[in-house]
């Protein structure tokens, strides 16, 4: 998945893998970040991702629980364990093919 650079034109490499963090996203990125990633997971047969978003105040996590859940890509979704990152961090349940 490639993604444009904040700071120049240079398109970003982004690997699929079981987790994202979205700490170098802006907050207005994250539903099309999320919605393009998500497809890409499901394709390449992962279907449990972790969603990192950072503590903070909130409103990243905010932001990622809304998208989930209005996502048709999203059968469910949690607060991480305390071992995946806690209240840092949503994991997703995608939908199977």
């Amino acid at each position: 998945m490639m993604r444009k650079d904040h700071h120049s034109q240079d398109p970003i490499r982004i690997p699929i893998e079981n987790s994202i963090d979205l700490h170098t996203f802006s907050p207005k990125e994250i539903p099309s970040l999320l919605e393009e990633y998500l497809k890409e997971c499901i394709k390449a047969g992962i279907y449990e991702v972790r969603i990192i978003h950072g503590k903070g105040m909130g409103y990243q996590r905010q932001r990622v629980h809304s998208f989930l859940s209005k996502s048709s890509l999203v059968l469910s979704f949690s607060i991480a364990p305390s071992t995946s990152g806690g209240w840092g961090s949503t994991i997703a349940l995608l939908r199977r093919k």
